[in-house]
Parts: C-alpha cells; sequence; structure tokens
C-alpha cells in the first residue's frame, strides 16, 4: 500500500474560515482499509460545534446571497480549478481512505471539478418565469436563497459526493455546514485550502467532522438550518425526515438501491455483460446505483450466468494503489464484515456461482472476490436487501410480465437498467418499472443535467441541473395588476 505524501495526522473542523479541534477537545480515530491501520484522529463534533458552524454560515449569509449570480459563479470556477490543481493528491487520498482503486478516484476527482463548472453555468443561465392574464395582471417568479444548507455525505466517493451538494448550495446563494461521513474524512480535510485559495467568504463554508449520531444529529436537530440534503442508507433517511418533521425543514433524501438489470435473450450480449461487471464490481461495488440484481431472460439465462461468473473470477481484486486494480478494499472492517454475513446467508439462499471468498494472495485487509449467486429466489435476503459490496444475484425470467414483476419486487427503486435491440419492448420496461432512473442499452453514464433520485425506500426528491437549484432556493410569485381592479364589492350595499 502506498501512502501519500503529506497525509495529515489530525484533521480538523473548519469553521469560519478556521481550522479548530472540538469544543471539548475530542477526537476520533480513522483507519485506512488495506490493514486497518489507524493513521490520523479527527475532530470529534458536538452540538456545540455545529452550534458554532451553523453561527459562522448565518453570518455569512447575508453577503453571500447578495452577490450576483455571475459573481458566485466566478467564485465557482475558481473552486474548480483548485481542484483540478490537486487532481492527483485528491485521487491519493480518496484511494488510501476509501479503498477505492486509484484509476477510479483519479475519476471522481474530475467529476468534482465539472460539478463546480456545471452548476456555476446553470445559476448564471437560469431564467425565472413570468406569466401574464391578458391585460389585466402580471406575474413573475423571484428565486431567493433558503439560508443555511446543512449537508450529510456518505462515505463512498466521498469528495465526489460532496462536491455535489457544495456546488449547487454556494450557487444558489446559500452558505452551508457540510459534516462528511466519519469513516472516509480525509479528502475533505483538502476543501479549507481549496475555499480558501478559490476566494469563498469566511463561514461561507463549514465542516464539521463527527459520529453520524452526535454531529449530523445537531445538525438536524438545528432550528437555523432550514434544509438537509442527506446521501446515505435508509434506515438514517427514515430517522433524518423524522426529526426534521419537528422544524418542517425541506429535505432531499437519496437513499438505498437494489437495482435490476433486465436482460432479454434479443440483447447485445457482450455489452450487457460489459455492463452488468463494471455497474456492481465497480466502485467496489460500494454504490447506489450498482445492478446489484441481474434478470436474465430463460432462454439466455445459463449461458449468460456462467460468463459473468467467469468475468467475476478474473476481476482483479488488488491494492488500492495498483493502477491494475479493479476491485480494491473494502471500506471498513465493521462493513467487510456486513457483506461477508450477506456471502453467507447467499450460501444458504442460493448458487454460489463464482467468488465468495477472499483472494489468496490478499491474507489481509478487507478484500472480497467479486461474488455471484444464481437462481436466487425472488425472496431471498440478497435479492431484497442491499448488500452494498461486490455481490450480485442472479435471477431467471420466462417473459415482460415477469421481468416487470421481479425487477419491482423489492422496497428500493432508484435505477434500473434494460438490454434488448427491441426499443418499444425497452421502452415499455422503462415506463413499468418502479424507479427514479432508468438505463436502456448503457449503463450508468449521467448528464449532470438530469434529476437523479429515486422512488419508494430509495428517497424523497430530486436533485440534479436545476432541480438542485429547486431545492436550494424558494419560489416567491410576484402578482402586479396592469390596468383598474376590479374587485367585487362586499360590505358596498346601502
Amino acid at each position: 500500500m502506498t501512502t501519500p505524501d503529506h497525509l495529515p495526522s489530525v484533521i480538523r473542523h473548519w469553521i469560519g474560515g478556521e481550522l479548530v479541534d472540538a469544543t471539548d477537545g475530542r477526537t476520533f480515530e480513522v483507519a485506512e482499509p488495506v490493514s486497518d491501520t489507524v493513521y490520523a484522529r479527527a475532530a470529534r463534533g458536538s452540538a456545540t460545534d455545529v452550534d458554532r458552524a451553523v453561527a459562522a454560515a448565518r453570518a455569512a449569509f447575508p453577503a453571500w446571497s447578495r452577490l450576483s449570480n455571475r459573481a458566485r459563479a466566478t467564485v465557482l470556477y475558481r473552486v474548480a480549478d483548485a481542484v483540478e490543481a490537486r487532481h492527483d493528491r485528491l485521487a491519493a487520498f480518496e484511494s488510501y481512505d476509501s479503498g477505492l482503486p486509484i484509476t477510479q478516484a483519479q475519476g471522481q476527482a474530475s467529476r468534482a471539478a465539472e460539478n463546480f463548472r456545471y452548476f456555476a453555468d446553470v445559476i448564471v443561465a437560469l431564467g425565472e418565469e413570468a406569466f401574464r392574464q391578458g391585460e389585466e395582471q402580471f406575474s413573475y417568479v423571484v428565486r431567493s436563497p433558503v439560508g443555511v444548507a446543512g449537508l450529510i455525505t456518505p462515505w463512498n466517493t466521498p469528495f465526489m459526493l460532496e462536491s455535489w451538494k457544495l456546488a449547487p448550495a454556494l450557487a444558489s446563494g446559500c452558505t452551508l455546514v457540510l459534516k462528511p461521513a466519519e469513516w472516509t474524512p480525509l479528502s475533505a480535510s483538502l476543501w479549507p485550502e481549496i475555499f480558501a485559495e478559490a476566494g469563498v467568504p469566511s463561514g461561507a463554508v463549514n465542516i464539521v467532522h463527527g459520529i453520524g449520531d452526535e454531529a449530523g444529529q445537531a445538525l438536524v436537530d438545528h432550528p437555523d438550518v432550514p434544509l438537509i440534503s442527506f446521501t446515505g442508507s435508509t434506515d438514517t433517511g427514515r430517522r433524518i425526515i423524522r426529526s426534521s418533521a419537528e422544524h418542517l425543514k425541506t429535505t432531499s433524501m437519496e437513499l438505498g438501491g437494489k437495482s435490476p438489470v433486465v436482460v432479454f435473450a434479443d440483447a447485445d450480449v457482450e455489452a450487457a455483460l460489459d455492463s452488468v461487471v463494471f455497474g456492481v464490481f465497480s466502485l467496489n461495488g460500494e454504490r447506489c446505483t450498482a445492478g446489484s440484481r441481474v434478470l436474465v431472460e430463460r432462454r439466455l439465462y445459463d449461458e449468460f450466468t456462467r460468463r459473468l461468473a467467469e468475468r467475476a473470477a478474473k476481476v482483479r481484486v488488488g491494492h488500492p494503489s495498483d493502477p491494475a486494480t479493479e476491485v480494491g478494499a473494502l471500506v471498513h472492517p465493521e462493513h467487510y464484515a456486513r457483506v461477508l454475513d450477506y456471502v453467507e446467508t447467499g450460501r444458504k439462499e442460493a448458487r454460489l456461482a463464482a467468488g465468495g471468498t477472499r483472494p489468496d494472495h490478499l491474507p489481509e485487509g478487507n478484500y472480497l472476490q467479486p461474488t455471484v449467486f444464481a437462481d436466487v429466489p425472488r425472496d431471498a435476503r440478497i435479492f431484497q436487501e442491499e448488500i452494498f459490496g461486490p455481490v450480485v444475484a442472479v435471477a431467471p425470467f420466462d417473459d415482460e410480465t415477469e421481468a416487470v414483476e421481479l425487477a419491482n419486487a423489492t422496497r428500493y427503486g432508484l435505477a434500473a437498467y434494460v438490454w434488448t435491440s427491441d426499443l418499444k419492448r425497452g421502452h415499455r420496461i422503462a415506463h413499468a418499472v418502479e424507479s427514479g432512473m432508468v438505463w436502456i442499452n448503457s449503463h450508468n453514464v449521467r448528464d449532470l443535467r438530469t434529476p437523479f433520485g429515486g422512488v419508494k425506500a430509495s428517497g424523497v426528491g430530486r436533485e440534479g441541473g436545476a432541480h438542485s437549484i429547486d431545492f436550494y432556493t424558494e419560489a416567491k410569485i410576484v402578482h402586479v395588476a396592469l390596468g383598474d381592479v376590479r374587485t367585487p364589492r362586499f360590505g358596498a350595499a346601502s
């Protein structure tokens, strides 16, 4: 394992433009996933630290929100430049901290910079609606930033997903408090120098590290934080929504997934196979949109399952810093144990076609050979529950009706993928599947302009493009009379 240069031994909060310790001095350990060795300590935020951060964000809000869209966009462009200038260091930090293969971490760094450029463009180009009611009245919409945004981000691809929330919040004129995931806080330690270099005003962005039940809960409960954007597990999302109800907060919840890949016999089998292997095993399988349930038309089922198992066995599992690695180490011993528990459950529920064990050449660390279970019944836990690792469940179907039924047979509804040469059928399936996003004959290629989010237990709300600006702003309609007002004259009779 290659240790990155300039690795910090202490990760501190960033509040009001200053690096600070937790008010009570507490810290928590941060370990890397290859040897589970503690390499740093991070400030352990409390309600007091969150209160300091919210106060700093509130103080910065008037000036930041009054800037023109163009002025804020200029700052965001500088943030993107500063992110790109740290591309190699950022990718090394991300890979070291999360176990993500270095080549995939490099892609996340590039996407983070693009997020800031994209939302800078959006806020400059975004217009406001106007309505004319004949000659009598004219109405127009005014957008204003909501205020202090609370952002709570997950441990998988942390820096990119932080940028996915930071960029639209700042573009909209909000100030914010970010609570990064406690398992992977390393790359977030780069944000303070990035924002300082880009000229983001002190207090516009504040970062409080800590445990979710402490710092995260304090942010959700704070009365001066009117909206919460959260990406993470469905169970945590439910708790956040319940807590947010006390202050009627606006929430955006991007939660879990158990996404189906529906493969018909007439599909381009090579392309579908490539997509399935990449979609469930890239990012170590730790991705909410992973196609973790593969449904294959019965006359193609045996061949496809066999070839999928053969490909899984050849996926390169190795040290995250090795450019040849395709699957690295899972993020944390606790998560690794959870995934292994699902593998053991799967052995009892279905047929193990590939993987299921630690690779022989990696006797230590959170490693798992990509795992394929075949003949998985619909009521199996590995079919129903999100595993969030390099594990895929495969099942057959006989016709289009059964394919849709199986695709919808979970509580989740984030993403879905359909492979068929019959595009009419592809559209029918896409419309019938209960999910927020569907790809036909494609893997997970996203346009930043499009809405991102799920249905059922996969989330509440949409972000992406103008949808993100909608979330971070309030829309006010102003009505103006153009002519004489002819209001019915109640009480005017003599």
